[in-house]
C-alpha cells in the first residue's frame, strides 16, 4: 500500500490511497508503518506516526505543531518575519498583567484565543464590557493592535507553490473577514509581496499545506495567520486544484523505487490545470 489517508474527504480519489478511521492508528500499525505517506492524521496521532512509527506525514508535523496554536505560530512568525507581524502582546490571565494591558493598548484592538479557526475566538475589543469577557474564557491573554483595513488576503500555499490567493471582503459586522463569518470574496490583483512573504514563512517554517491570511496596510503585508486545514470555497478549480497540487508536490517526494516496481498512478490532469499564474501586482 503506498499511501494511508486518515481523511476521506479530502483524500478522495487519490490512487492507490487507503482510508483507515483515525481509532485504528495501532491496530493497523505495521500498515500504517510500510506506507510511503500517511495523510491528513488527526493532531492527537501525530506523534505516534511522526516519532513512533518515523512515517512521513502530510500535511508536515510543522504545519500541525505551528497551525494548533496562535501562540506558537506567531512567535514563530515574529522568529524570522518580525516587520510582517502586527504588534501582539502575549502573557498569562492575571490581574496585574490584564489590567497592564488594558493600559498599553490603544482602543480598539483585537483580542484571540490561542486555539480556534473560521473567525471563532476573535474579540474586537472597544470598551471595558468587552476585555472582561475575553479574560473570563481564556487562560493566556493574546491581544493585538486592529489593523486600519476592510478586507484580507487568503493565499494557499502547497508544497512550495501558490495554488491560489484571493481577497476576503469584511463582513457587514465590520470585523470578520472569513467567508464562514459572512465575508466575500474578490479576485482582485494581489500584490505579489504578500505572495512573496506567504512562500517565503512556507519555506522558512516547512509549512507545505496552508492558507495564509495576510492584511495587506497601505503597500506593506502583515501576516496574520494560516490555517492547515482550509476551506476550498473561494479557489478557483475547488477540490480538485487542491487534489492535484498535493499529489503532484508528494510524488515529487517520493522515495526512489527500486527498478521494475510499478510507481502510483498520477491523478488526471484537468485540461489547463496548472496553467494560470497569479497576476503580479504593476
Amino acid at each position: 500500500m503506498s499511501w494511508i489517508s486518515f481523511d476521506a474527504l479530502r483524500t478522495l480519489g487519490f490512487t492507490d490511497t487507503r482510508y483507515l478511521k483515525p481509532e485504528q492508528l495501532f491496530a493497523e500499525r505495521e500498515l500504517i508503518k510500510s506506507a510511503e505517506w500517511v495523510l491528513f492524521p488527526e493532531y492527537w496521532q501525530l506523534g505516534a506516526l511522526v516519532h513512533g512509527y518515523k512515517s512521513r506525514v502530510f500535511p508536515s508535523p510543522a504545519s500541525y505543531l505551528l497551525g494548533h496554536d496562535k501562540i506558537e505560530m506567531t512567535r514563530a512568525f515574529m522568529s524570522i518575519v518580525p516587520q510582517h507581524v502586527p504588534h501582539t502582546v502575549i502573557g498569562g490571565n492575571t490581574p496585574a498583567r490584564a489590567d497592564a494591558l488594558w493600559e498599553e493598548m490603544y482602543l480598539p484592538f483585537v483580542a484571540k484565543l490561542p486555539r480556534s479557526s473560521q473567525g471563532q475566538g476573535v474579540w474586537l475589543v472597544e470598551n471595558r464590557a468587552h476585555w472582561s469577557q475575553y479574560l473570563a474564557v481564556t487562560d493566556v491573554l493574546y491581544v493585538q493592535e486592529l489593523l486600519p483595513i476592510d478586507r484580507d488576503l487568503r493565499i494557499v500555499v502547497i508544497g512550495g507553490r501558490v495554488v491560489d490567493a484571493y481577497w476576503r471582503l469584511q463582513s457587514s459586522d465590520g470585523f470578520h473577514n472569513n467567508v464562514s463569518r459572512g465575508g466575500s470574496i474578490s479576485y482582485d490583483l494581489v500584490p505579489q509581496n504578500a505572495i512573496d512573504l506567504a512562500l517565503h514563512v512556507a519555506a522558512a517554517l516547512d509549512i507545505d499545506h496552508a492558507g495564509f491570511d495576510i492584511a495587506m496596510v497601505g503597500q506593506h503585508p502583515y501576516l496574520l495567520e494560516f490555517n492547515r486545514l482550509f476551506g476550498n470555497s473561494g479557489i478557483r478549480g475547488g477540490d480538485a486544484a487542491i487534489h492535484d497540487a498535493i499529489v503532484q508536490y508528494l510524488q515529487s517526494r517520493s522515495k526512489p523505487m527500486n527498478p521494475g516496481t510499478p510507481r502510483t498512478p498520477r491523478t488526471p490532469r484537468r485540461p489547463g490545470a496548472g496553467s494560470r499564474r497569479l497576476r503580479r501586482a504593476a
